[in-house]
This record gives C-alpha cells, structure tokens and sequence, in this order.
C-alpha cells in the first residue's frame, strides 16, 4: 500500500485571531447581505401596494350597483391600454 503523506485533506491550521478575523468577516457579509435582503423587500412590499392601489378603484367601480346586469364603458379599449401602459411604466420604474 502506498500511502501518500502530502495529501492533507485541504485543511490548514490557524491562530485563534485569524479565526476571529475571519468570523468578523463573514459576520459582516452575512450584515450586508441582510440590509440588501430588507432593502429589495421593502422596495418589493412599496411596489404592491402601488398596483394595490391603482386596481383597487377600478374592482370597486366594477362592484357598484350589482343589480345591474351591464356596464356601460365608453371608450374602454383606450382607456384599458392607458391603464395597462401606466401599470407597465410603474413596474419597471
């Protein structure tokens, strides 16, 4: 049997500073990480309230009066793709 007595496993050894300075290291990664994670979650949470509150008038314009078996809704081909651009520009602000 031939044994190899180079091969280490890919460890090494080191001083217990280095190992805080490392651990330092990644604490601050991880800190960053997070303030990036909080910071996309809000802007994602601030971008669905918006659509929220875009739509929400028209679903509750759509509600009114259900008795009524139609809608009378001139002009709504223009005024539906104003609305689509307008949903479209705000999402890809």
């Amino acid at each position: 049997m031939n044994l190899d007595e180079s091969d280490d496993f890919g460890f090494s050894l080191v001083s217990e500073t280095e190992l805080k300075e490392h651990e330092n290291l990644l604490r601050k990664k991880i800190e960053e990480q997070n303030i990036s994670v909080k910071k996309t979650e809000t802007h994602l949470t601030d971008k669905l309230h918006g659509l929220r509150d875009m739509i929400m008038p028209l679903l509750n314009n759509m509600a009114k009066d259900p008795q009524k078996e139609y809608i009378w809704w001139p002009d709504r081909s223009e005024k539906m793709k104003a609305f689509i651009e307008k949903i479209n520009r705000y999402v890809e602000e």
